[in-house]
Formats: structure tokens, C-alpha cells, sequence
């Protein structure tokens, strides 16, 4: 096991198991994106890679952005998705081998992105999953509005976004958000199992099948992720989002009636 600070590595029998440690509920750092997108690249390049699980340590599997870290660094929106986020949702995908999520809590935000990019998706009993941006005026990004509609479709996922009402794993399972639910207790047994299996098996040709389906269902990506970014920048200008944000700091429900 390699401790990276908030995310710890573990590569055995071609399994490279990626855990967030940023307590108390996984929220995503600029730092622990940084050693995301960084343990995505080496894992395309190390051939003893086969397959990659991502899970989160503690009760979550991750909640999204760090608002406190991310208002420190006063980084326009564009600017931080378009060298944050985007890159890492395309690492992921680009990644010529499998990628399973082995989702143990609650996945909001960006992190049910970063749960909808992976190949597959492991739920633990004790799992939830809610878009969560409106909460504070923003809008889906990490390709969620392009993977959550594809997965779950577009009605659905629009009564999702605008109820931001977190769903529990059997009904992320009815509605083909994740591939399967398994006992909390059984979570990380069952997603090394998984992954050991998806190691054994034909790496190249997965990760062929991987680009046709990436061409046929996901040919405009990058194009999504860019116009995620340009919405989001016009979001965070609004009044909506500083009162959603100044109600988060003050954990308190917003008051959008501006």
C-alpha cells in the first residue's frame, strides 16, 4: 500500500485499488484531484495494471469539491474544471482497462461524476447518490450531464437534478445507475473479486470494446465536459449560487427567492 497523503495505492495480481482518505466525507481537494489525474496516468502507462477499483475510505465514498479549499485558491470555474476535472473524467475514460467503482457511501457532486465515469459501479447496501449541485446554484458537471442521462435517461435524470433528493443503492440499481448492490460489509471482498476477474480476462480487447462504446455512446465527451465548464462559470456568477454557498457556510437551508 502507497500512502499519497489523501489517496492511498495498492497494486496486487494486476489490481490497482485507489482509495480517497480526505475525512470527514471524502471532499475532493485540488490536491487530491491533482493525485487522481496523476495515479490515471501512471495506471495507463504500468502494463502491470489491469484493472483499476476506486473507493472511498470512512463512511463516504465522496461527496464532491472541498468548497473551503476551492474558495481559498479564488480560481475562476472555467479555469479549475478545464484543468481538474475534465482531464481526470477523460483519464478515465481514455484508460484502455477496466475501471470499477466500488461505491461504499454517499457519491454527490462531482463525486457521483467521477462514480459515473468509471466502467462499472459496485454499491455497497449502505450507498447513496445524489447530483447535489443545486444545493449551492450550480450545475452538473463532471460529464453527469451527459453519463447520468445515458445511464438512467433523460427524464430521470433531470427529476434527479432538479429534486436533488439522494437515492439509496437498490433504487440506483432499478434504475441502471450502478451494476450491482452487495452487503456493506461484503463491499471491498466482492469489488477485489470483481476486479480479479476483469484482471484475468482479455485486457486489450477490453479495452477496445471500451473506445467502440466510447465512439458510439460517447463520441462528444470532450464536448460536453467544455460546455459544462462555460455553464458553470456563468452559474457561479449568479446570485443563486453566492446565496447557496453563503448557506452551506452557515449550514442553513437557501433561500433562492432573490
Amino acid at each position: 500500500m502507497s500512502d499519497g497523503g489523501a489517496l492511498h495505492t495498492d497494486l496486487a495480481g494486476g489490481v490497482l485499488t485507489l482509495s480517497l482518505d480526505h475525512p470527514p466525507a471524502n471532499t475532493l481537494s485540488l490536491e487530491l484531484i491533482a493525485q487522481l489525474n496523476l495515479a490515471f496516468t501512471q495506471a495507463h502507462k504500468d502494463s502491470t495494471v489491469r484493472c483499476v477499483v476506486l473507493t472511498g475510505g470512512g463512511d463516504h465514498f465522496c461527496v464532491g469539491q472541498d468548497i473551503h479549499d476551492f474558495l481559498a485558491e479564488h480560481v475562476p470555474f472555467r479555469h479549475h474544471m478545464l484543468r481538474s476535472y475534465n482531464p481526470l473524467i477523460l483519464g478515465i475514460r481514455s484508460l484502455q482497462k477496466p475501471v470499477l467503482a466500488a461505491v461504499n457511501g454517499m457519491a454527490a457532486g462531482a463525486g457521483l461524476g467521477i462514480a459515473l465515469a468509471c466502467d462499472l459501479r459496485l454499491a455497497s447496501s449502505q450507498a447513496q447518490f445524489v447530483v447535489g449541485f443545486s444545493r449551492i446554484g450550480l450545475v452538473p458537471d463532471c460529464a453527469s450531464s451527459l453519463l447520468l442521462p445515458a445511464l438512467i435517461g433523460l427524464g430521470r435524470a433531470l427529476e434527479h437534478t432538479f429534486s436533488n433528493t439522494p437515492i439509496d443503492a437498490n433504487q440506483a440499481l432499478e434504475w441502471g445507475l450502478v451494476n450491482r448492490v452487495v452487503a456493506h460489509s461484503e463491499l471491498y471482498d466482492k469489488a477485489v473479486e470483481w476486479a480479479g476477474e476483469l484482471a484475468a480476462g482479455p485486457t486489450r480487447a477490453f479495452g477496445l470494446a471500451k473506445r467502440a462504446f466510447n465512439r458510439a455512446v460517447l463520441g462528444n465527451l470532450a464536448e460536453a465536459l467544455d460546455y459544462e465548464a462555460h455553464l458553470q462559470e456563468i452559474a457561479s456568477r449568479t446570485p443563486e449560487h453566492k446565496e447557496g454557498v453563503k448557506a452551506f457556510l452557515e449550514k442553513r437551508p437557501p433561500n433562492f427567492d432573490l
